[in-house]
């Protein structure tokens, strides 16, 4: 899986649509399988979790002190289906534009999630996911392929499948990465200040600690790329498969 660009937008919702009150803001659509699902933050976390339908649900809720925070979300729908929602960055740049996510993704919506300063979850989920921010932890579970990155800040995924060249990336904290151990992936793991422990059969570099492991798991595959530069990488088996 790739890192998705802008697709093209079919049309701009007035700023108040979905808007239920002066502190939350309420988006409910269909979205259909392979169709993309983004949320664009700037201050604020985001927290995915499964749908109970096929029925798309995003609420944001309004946590810092800009007013304008929610009225200035924003809804794209794209002209190939999918929709994006985002809070644009705040005209005052004193204020604290802060907006927490919590949406329900659809099994076989393919998620994106991206916040400069804040936590991104996205739990037990049943499709491709991407989770990006600068400053914060991410979390990510899914059945489907994976990917995440991050500056400052811990990694914890787990993946069912690695379909296309991925990579989980952090510059100040650990990563830790579970898969199926029939998985199939070429490898490539680098740490600066860190050690690397592999619960698959990769070749290791550096001696007490390891800073580099690289090869193939099964027959190979696609890459994936585990980098950090001040933390420990932890590659482990997915429990169950």
């Amino acid at each position: 899986m790739h890192l998705s660009a802008i697709p093209v937008l079919l049309a701009v919702c007035a700023s108040l649509f979905g808007v239920t009150g002066p502190d939350t803001f309420h988006w409910s659509g269909r979205v259909a399988q392979g169709q993309l699902l983004e949320i664009r933050s700037v201050n604020g976390s985001i927290h995915a979790a499964p749908a109970l339908d096929d029925t798309v649900d995003v609420i944001a809720y309004r946590t810092g002190t800009d007013r304008e925070a929610l009225t200035g979300v924003q809804v794209f729908e794209h002209l190939g289906g999918g929709v994006t929602i985002a809070v644009p960055p705040s005209e005052n740049s004193a204020a604290a534009n802060n907006v927490d996510f919590d949406v329900r993704v659809p099994r076989g919506v393919r998620f994106v999630a991206r916040t400069v300063n804040g936590r991104v979850e996205a739990q037990s989920l049943e499709a491709d996911t991407e989770v990006h921010t600068v400053n914060g932890d991410v979390l990510v579970s899914t059945d489907h392929a994976a990917q995440g990155e991050t500056v400052n800040g811990t990694i914890d995924a787990t993946v069912g499948r690695i379909d296309g060249a991925s990579r989980f990336s952090t510059v100040n904290g650990g990563i830790t990465l579970a898969m199926p151990a029939c998985v199939r992936a070429r490898v490539h793991a680098t740490t600066q200040n860190g050690a690397i422990r592999s619960e698959f059969p990769l070749a290791v570099r550096g001696v007490s600690p390891a800073r580099h492991a690289e090869g193939h798991i099964g027959r190979g595959g696609p890459e994936l790329i585990v980098d950090t530069v001040n933390g420990t990488i932890h590659l482990k088996q997915k429990k169950g498969v």
